[in-house]
């Protein structure tokens, strides 16, 4: 029997389960599996193992990758460096080797980071009534840019999508080779970014909403079109 393609997925202490199920017994079927890349267990040999990655969301990334104050307005009590660490090398990995990514939240900004980019540390007050989680996710409209790959993926030029987040990528700042896919609906926060020049580069995908927990995410194409076009890529590798 023909060995099954793994999608590593990076472990977040954050509704990890939320990133495992959102893949199902259908979306998987008798070729893939799910691999879980924990930090904690530091499991790096898994990485190469590897066809596809999914970054995940949780705690801020350590802002030693950006150059920031590690004090601010709603900083975590306490970051993870051995984590962002752990997940550099699945970027890093994936670069090099062609292998898909599919970034989420914390995901997207760690790969900006990484590529040299900057993080707006907090959105503020009135963005953050926009974009952070309170008792449940914030819903908004982004806006995607024509000609993108998220417009090619997703078929559409707008959309509803969900939010946790106080930081975004900053504007001014975008890492090497990224360009900007979607923004919110008042130009404020970067949505979504991917590869600018993608020659020789495969399939890569940052969101910074949750298309994982969205409300009727099966009939959303910001979520199922991605993880759909996600899945492909990873069994086309």
């Amino acid at each position: 029997m023909k060995d099954k393609k793994k999608i590593g997925v990076s472990f977040t202490k954050t509704n990890f389960t939320n990133y495992v199920n959102w893949f199902n017994s259908h979306d998987l079927s008798d070729d893939l599996e799910i691999v879980e890349l924990s930090f904690i267990e530091n499991n790096i040999d898994e990485i190469y193992q590897c066809d596809g990655f999914v970054l995940t969301g949780g705690v801020d990334v350590h802002p030693s990758y950006y150059g920031g104050p590690e004090i601010y307005t709603n900083c975590p009590a306490e970051f993870q460096k051995d984590r962002d660490q752990f997940e550099e090398k699945i970027y890093r990995y994936a670069l090099q080797n062609q292998v898909p990514l599919l970034a989420i939240c914390r995901g997207l900004q760690l790969v900006n980071v990484l590529e040299g980019g900057k993080l707006i540390q907090d959105l503020g007050t009135v963005e953050n009534n926009k974009h952070k989680k309170e008792s449940a996710d914030k819903i908004h409209e982004i806006e995607i840019m024509h000609g993108s790959l998220m417009h090619h993926v997703t078929a559409t030029t707008s959309g509803m999508v969900n939010s946790a987040h106080h930081q975004c990528i900053d504007p001014n700042h975008l890492g090497e080779n990224l360009m900007v896919s979607a923004k919110d609906s008042h130009g404020t926060v970067i949505e979504a970014i991917e590869f600018k020049d993608k020659t020789n580069k495969a399939f890569m995908l940052c969101v910074q909403y949750h298309p994982e927990r969205m409300e009727k995410k099966e009939q959303n194409p910001l979520s199922q079109k991605i993880k759909e076009n996600f899945l492909t890529a990873v069994r086309n590798n």
